[in-house]
């Protein structure tokens, strides 16, 4: 996308002009998350892989939108997205 811009050629005398617009591909699932069953105080680790490395990633549990704490860490190399839920109670399902 940073490459959208106006190019030229320049040869002195004359000049000649495109416009490039490069339009920005989706980002997709390669990997959905993953059902999981854990045992309470146990640690629990959600994965997805993305088409696209550092897209954003927004983690929600329900309609909440989750934040790094001492519960929750969020995680992302690359492709890959990872939310790991500490010491897991029966509120966290």
């Amino acid at each position: 996308k940073s490459d959208s811009d106006t190019y030229s050629c320049d040869i002195g005398d004359a000049q000649s002009r495109a416009k490039l617009t490069v339009q920005e591909t989706p980002v997709l699932f390669k990997q959905e998350l993953q059902s999981e069953e854990a045992k309470e105080g146990k640690q629990v680790r959600l994965t997805c892989e993305l088409s696209k490395p550092g897209a954003p990633v927004k983690w929600m549990k329900g309609d909440t939108v989750l934040h790094a704490s001492e519960k929750y860490e969020l995680k992302q190399h690359g492709t890959v997205a990872e939310l790991i839920i500490r010491d897991v109670k029966s509120v966290d399902a």
